[in-house]
């Protein structure tokens, strides 16, 4: 609408001008070289509009003869590019299609036509890596890291036939002279973080992760921050101390919950006698992920304390998350450090009933400390072998005894506290322990004659010669107990069993016990 409106307003402006010269007649004469002219303006003013028309007229027939040299040439360019854009496009569906053949003609075709065009290059590059012919596709990625437009492109090729090769320190030097590109993309980025951390270079690691910073989310990049430090800090333990200090209290800082920076942290402040900073960092750790280690540093605050301090520490951090195993398990192994072996018995009674393997073992070193009692010692070693597994660091099916950053395929921070993939779902026979007075009827099996309730745990008997020994009572049903089961608890409880002439050594159960811990 408002064009129409400019046009004829522009219409009505001429028509004013042509009626205003109209109204005004006047005569324009010439005189040159002895002609005479004589005309009406209106007249010359239509000869002056004439003569300029065909002066462009005849400047554009001049300028196009001039130029039809290169107005040809850029048609034959233009016409060449089509038929290259085309064979380019030819060659990438033949590619994704899977069509060999059809891909190398259409790509030795984008060669003759477009030689220097990047898409020709990656189509070249693509069609000799889908031949198997690795130098085609090496030489391609290189003519392509020559172009500042492709040199990403080329870096990132020589990379993956590097790796594809196995050549370890190529595929690094691709990673590497990529990574310096700004803005450096991720693949390369995280290529040379992971390469820094299978050399253990935790300083150049950290640099490597600096550079990817922007790629990352920013708990992603705290997280493998403060696993860096941490691996760093472990380093630098025997090297130097404050630096490992200072590294692993940022870790701290940056990931609260990652035990292995929290557990050396506190070892760290505890020698420096910062005990109360050392707590606040451990008990923190601890409410978000109860760990043995974590417990372990906790004990050991204060290296002069007694057994039954730390068996008080001990109980006050279990307190902060009551109902959790790992705390029953510190408070057990610190009362049976301070001997106080009712308290152990009671931290470890609610898991008794389906224990874990730490479980069983840590009971067969409370019987063996308490009373020496060799059958029921016997009893939990053989319920720790079939009783279900306890979390492990593991990563990409690999236990490992302690922490460390990287995992065997080289992801960083891959171990995790867990059972292993082998554990999951497997189910183990279970031998109930519960003493005979708390069973119900059904499950418990007459003897005759009928034996009085005896105590759940009776003190250990002594044997004389005087003493006369019991008649064997025969079971109304016989029997069958496993090689390294007792029996029932009732029948360990009625009938006193006469002790062996010569004791069974006890160093392979200890060492037995050793292997469980």
């Amino acid at each position: 609408m408002i064009r129409l409106i400019l046009f004829l307003l522009a219409v009505a402006v001429l028509a004013a001008g042509f009626a205003w010269v109209a109204d005004r007649p006047g005569d324009v004469v010439i005189t040159w070289m002895g002609y005479h002219i004589e005309t009406s303006l209106m007249v010359a003013a239509l000869a002056i509009v004439v003569l300029v028309l065909v002066l462009m007229l005849l400047w554009a027939i001049v300028c196009g003869i001039l130029r039809s040299p290169e107005q040809v040439s850029l048609f034959f360019r233009h016409r060449r590019a089509m038929k290259g854009y085309l064979a380019i496009s030819r060659g990438l569906i033949a590619i994704g299609a899977g069509d060999l053949r059809s891909a190398r003609k259409s790509a030795e075709e984008a060669a003759r036509l477009s030689p220097g065009d990047p898409l020709a290059l990656l189509l070249t590059a693509q069609s000799a890596q889908m031949a198997g012919d690795r130098s085609g596709a090496e030489r391609a990625f290189r003519a392509m890291t020559t172009r500042d437009d492709t040199k990403l492109l080329g870096l990132r090729g020589l990379y993956i036939e590097a790796q594809r090769r196995d050549d370890q320190h190529a595929a690094r030097l691709a990673a590497e002279e990529a990574g310096k590109a700004r803005p450096s993309p991720a693949w390369a980025g995280q290529a040379v973080l992971d390469y820094r951390c299978a050399a253990a270079d935790w300083a150049g690691a950290l640099a490597a992760l600096d550079a990817m910073k922007s790629a990352l989310e920013k708990a992603e990049y705290r997280r493998q921050r403060a696993v860096l430090l941490t691996a760093r800090a472990l380093a630098l333990e025997e090297i130097d101390r404050d630096a490992a200090r200072a590294a692993v209290l940022e870790a701290v800082k940056l990931a609260p919950d990652l035990v292995p920076a929290a557990a050396l942290a506190g070892r760290r402040l505890a020698e420096a006698g910062e005990t109360r900073k050392a707590r606040k960092i451990l008990e923190k750790a601890w409410t978000i992920n109860p760990h043995p280690d974590i417990a372990e540093a906790y004990a050991n605050l204060r290296l002069g304390d007694s057994a039954r301090d730390r068996l008080a520490r001990m109980q006050k951090l279990a307190a902060k998350v009551p109902g959790q195993l790992e705390g029953a398990l510190a408070v057990a192994r610190a009362a049976l450090e301070a001997r106080e072996f009712a308290t152990a018995r009671a931290a470890l009674a609610p898991y008794l009933s389906a224990p874990t393997r730490r479980v069983a073992t840590l009971m067969a070193e409370i019987e063996e400390s308490e009373h020496g009692d060799e059958g029921r010692v016997r009893e939990w070693m053989g319920r720790a072998m079939r009783a279900a597994g306890d979390p492990v660091w593991t990563a990409d099916g690999v236990v490992s005894e302690r922490w460390m950053p990287v995992s065997p395929n080289g992801r960083l921070d891959g171990f995790a506290w867990k059972l292993p993939l082998a554990e999951i779902g497997v189910t183990r026979p279970v031998i109930e322990v519960a003493p005979p007075p708390l069973r119900p009827a059904a499950e418990r099996i007459e003897v005759a004659p009928p034996v009085p309730q005896a105590k759940p745990e009776p003190p250990p008997r002594k044997s004389t010669k005087s003493a006369a020994k019991p008649k064997p009572v025969e079971p109304v049903i016989p029997l069958v107990h496993a090689p390294d089961d007792p029996g029932p608890d009732s029948a360990l409880e009625s009938d006193p069993v006469p002790e062996p002439t010569s004791p069974p050594p006890r160093a392979p159960w200890q060492r037995f016990v050793q292997l469980f811990r």
